[in-house]
This record gives structure tokens, sequence and C-alpha cells, in this order.
């Protein structure tokens, strides 16, 4: 390994699932080639949160695309922090635009996309879907292709 991990705080260690979001602590590592163009990906199928009117569970399948500049996250705090939000009473769009948020104040991206692929509540499905601005030249980004929910049919 190169760089500086000194600082890390999970990463090796046993950890605690963290209460809520906001005890949650992000961490971030020196991106590995700074001043080259590419894409990082974190698909999280199994995201869930809770209602904050009715307290019952909601499921997401999360895509969380990044260009890097000069941070990446450490993917152990990345991990606490998503499962922070089973706990977490919030609508889908908070949820969502709550962890992109974090991630660009965290990291300084080039660029930043999340997709937020919510599963029904009340028989309607609510996806949300943010990035930053336009994505940057020259660097390959792949569809999400995370199909829209069709119920059993």
């Amino acid at each position: 390994m190169t760089g500086d991990y000194s600082g890390l705080t999970q990463l090796g260690q046993p950890t605690r699932l963290p209460a809520s979001p906001d005890e949650a602590v992000l961490e971030r590592v020196p991106a590995p080639h700074r001043g080259l163009r590419y894409v990082v990906r974190f698909t999280a199928p199994e995201f869930t949160s809770l209602c904050p009117l009715t307290g019952q569970p909601d499921f997401a399948h999360l895509v969380i695309d990044y260009a890097p500049a000069e941070w990446i996250v450490e993917s152990k705090s990345l991990k606490n922090y998503l499962a922070s939000f089973r706990n977490h009473g919030a609508f889908h769009e908070a949820c969502t635009l709550d962890i992109a948020q974090r991630l660009v104040s965290l990291l300084d991206p080039v660029w930043f996309r999340i997709g937020g692929y919510w599963y029904p509540r009340g028989g309607m499905p609510i996806d949300v879907f943010w990035q930053s601005g336009a994505p940057p030249e020259g660097v390959w980004i792949p569809p999400q292709e995370v199909q829209p929910y069709r119920g059993r049919g």
C-alpha cells in the first residue's frame, strides 16, 4: 500500500454499526491516480431506511458513481454509513440526497451521480436521481441499468 492511511479509524478495526447517519463517520483516502479521470461505482442493492411517519421499513437499490479529484471514499466507512440508515426515518428523497450531499462534501469530486431505486411504498415506487453536473469528457460512465420496479408481471 502507498499513501498515509494512519488517520483511518475503521478499516482493519472492529467497528460497531452507527446508530444514525449523523453519528456515522465517513472517511477518505488520497486518490491513487490523481490527474487521471475515471469513475468509481458503489452499489448497495439492499439499502434500508424507515418511513418517518409509519416506522415501516423502506428498501432501495442505490448506485453511486463519482469521478475522484483528490480523494476517494474509504469503503468500510461508506458501508457503515449506509447501514446506519436502517433505523433512520426519512423520505426516499431525503435519504438519497442526504447521502449524495454528504459524499460530495467529503470528497469534492470532479463529478458525482446517485440513483436511488426505491421499492414501492403505498403501491408506487419512488426513484430519486441526482448528479452534480455534466460528466467529465472522455470518461467511460456505464449506465446504471437498474430495472424499474415492475411487480410480478
